[in-house]
């Protein structure tokens, strides 16, 4: 298995930073459950934590704490990477998920230019021409919707642009850069601003706090599904207002 060869090499590396792996174990196990809430139910949690164990094994490679970084720290940048890096192979937001991501987000953008405003959950309803319980299910597996996708380059049926494969080297930007970026920062800091209030709420609470869905329903008084299904409207909502920079 990868991971046994990895942790093999790991073994017969320089023990300049020695780093227990075992100790740091539950830590890929917390953020593999963290990345699990907002993906889809067809992604198994044990792929991801064997891809991240793959991730912490490569960090304890090349920590170095003559840097001044927490190992941890060091460690969760690359094991969320590693395990990202997994769910774009795997293709895991379905082609049918994509299509009703991008037709809520075009209803709700023509709505906003109509409204002036975010339009409430019974007006997309309305909009889309069906009742509220069936736009909240297509939300619903709309599940982990993100602001960009790497899928965004392709259009639905896999097919197109294959030219960020083509310009990629190793001193462009990360995703990370991108929202360093003070203008992107700016941008995305207003669209939030104009987010519905419980909207902005869950976002507060699932990014700032980092209360799990279940944590947020309790706050909300609401059900662990319904919490996932004003994430991804949120998301929507911003990746609408965030065209430009998507």
């Amino acid at each position: 298995m990868a991971v046994a060869n990895k942790w093999q090499a790991y073994q017969q590396h320089s023990q300049r930073d020695t780093i227990d792996i075992n100790q740091h174990a539950p830590l890929v196990k917390k953020l593999a459950s963290l990345m699990m809430a907002r993906l889809p139910a067809s992604v198994d949690i044990n792929d991801l934590i064997q891809v991240g164990t793959i991730g912490l094994i490569e960090a304890a490679r090349q920590f170095d704490s003559a840097q001044g970084v927490q190992f941890e720290t060091f460690a969760s940048q690359r094991i969320r990477g590693a395990m990202l890096d997994e769910l774009r192979r795997e293709d895991w937001l379905p082609r049918q998920a994509r299509r009703n991501v991008r037709q809520i987000e075009s209803t709700i953008h023509q709505l906003e230019q109509q409204l002036g405003r975010s339009p409430a959950e019974g007006e997309i309803a309305d909009s889309l021409s069906m009742p509220l319980a069936e736009y909240q299910a297509m939300l619903a597996e709309c599940k982990g919707l993100t602001l960009v996708h790497f899928e965004d380059f392709h259009d639905d049926e896999g097919n197109g642009s294959r030219q960020i494969d083509n310009i990629a080297d190793a001193d462009a930007a990360t995703p990370l850069d991108s929202l360093a970026d003070e203008h992107f920062r700016g941008a995305l800091i207003d669209a939030i601003k104009q987010l519905p209030e419980r909207d902005q709420l869950v976002m507060s609470l699932y990014y700032e706090q980092d209360l799990n869905l279940k944590e947020i329903g309790a706050v909300l008084g609401v059900s662990e599904s319904r919490v996932s299904q004003l994430h991804s409207q949120a998301i929507a909502r911003l990746r609408t207002r965030l065209r430009d920079w998507t």
